[in-house]
């Protein structure tokens, strides 16, 4: 019978050892969760943050794409060696920005 018991408590110590192995694996895996949790907020956060800027830069992206673009038909044109060559789009409040919609020409010749 003391063999019974010395396997009885063998098995119960090998028991104790594996439950407060497991306990303690499932708490750094609930500590590392939280931590994973936090960090995937905070590029939430920061992505909201950024979204304004990227906004921003979009904005600027399509004016300068827009400026790329060729003039349309009836944009006023600058006359050089004889030669129509047309004027960029500008920007407002950098002096380019043209107001007037028609723009008389002198005729050639």
């Amino acid at each position: 019978m003391s063999r019974t018991n010395d396997d009885d408590s063998f098995f119960v110590q090998e028991r104790d050892r594996l439950a407060s192995e497991i306990t303690s694996g499932f708490e750094e895996l609930l500590s590392l969760t939280n931590v994973l949790n936090r960090q995937v907020e905070e590029v939430f956060s920061m992505s909201a943050e950024y979204e304004t800027v990227a906004n921003l830069w979009n904005s600027f992206h399509q004016i300068v794409q827009d400026q790329d673009e060729p003039p349309s038909a009836g944009q006023p044109g600058e006359i050089e060696d004889g030669r129509t060559t047309p004027l960029p789009a500008g920007l407002p409040g950098t002096g380019t920005h043209i107001v007037t919609d028609q723009i008389k020409e002198k005729p050639l010749g």
